[in-house]
C-alpha cells in the first residue's frame, strides 16, 4: 500500500482497519504490526487515528484506552453525529486520554467529514439555543 502510494505520488494513505475488537489480542497484535512497518516504511510522518461510533457508550472510554495502550493514538474521529447521538463519549475519551478530536462525521459524504469545533461541538452536546 505505502509502495503504490509513493509510486502515484500520494500525500496521504489511510490504512483502515475497522472491525478490529480490543477484546482480541490476536488482531490488536496484528494492529500493532501494522503500525511498525508502516512507521519503518513511510518516508512521511505516520499519524495512528482511533475511529469512533458516535452511538458507543461507556464502553467507548475503555475500547479507546485499550487501543491507546498499544497504538499510541495521536487523535480521534468522532461519526454518526447526523443521527440522534450527541457523542458525550469523544469528550471523556478526549479528556481522560489527552487525545484531540481531529474530526466529525456528520453523514456518509466526503464532505461530511468536517473539522472538529469545540465550542460548536460543545453548544450541541448541552442542546444551548434549545427551546428559545
Amino acid at each position: 500500500m505505502i509502495e503504490r502510494a509513493e509510486r502515484e505520488g500520494c500525500d496521504l494513505v489511510l490504512i483502515d482497519t475497522a472491525g478490529r475488537l480490543h477484546t482480541s489480542p490476536e488482531l490488536m497484535r496484528e494492529l500493532q504490526k501494522v503500525v511498525k512497518v508502516t512507521r519503518r516504511r513511510a518516508g512521511m510522518p505516520v499519524s495512528v487515528v482511533l475511529v469512533i461510533d458516535a452511538t458507543t457508550g461507556q464502553n467507548g472510554l475503555a475500547q479507546a484506552k485499550e487501543f491507546n495502550e498499544a497504538l499510541e493514538l495521536d487523535g480521534l474521529v468522532v461519526t454518526k453525529l447526523d443521527g440522534t447521538a450527541k457523542g458525550g463519549i469523544a469528550v471523556a475519551i478526549s479528556h481522560d486520554l489527552a487525545l484531540p478530536i481531529l474530526r466529525i462525521g456528520v453523514g456518509e459524504g466526503i464532505d461530511d467529514l468536517q473539522s472538529f469545533d469545540a465550542l460548536e461541538f460543545s453548544r450541541a452536546l448541552v442542546g444551548e439555543g434549545e427551546g428559545e
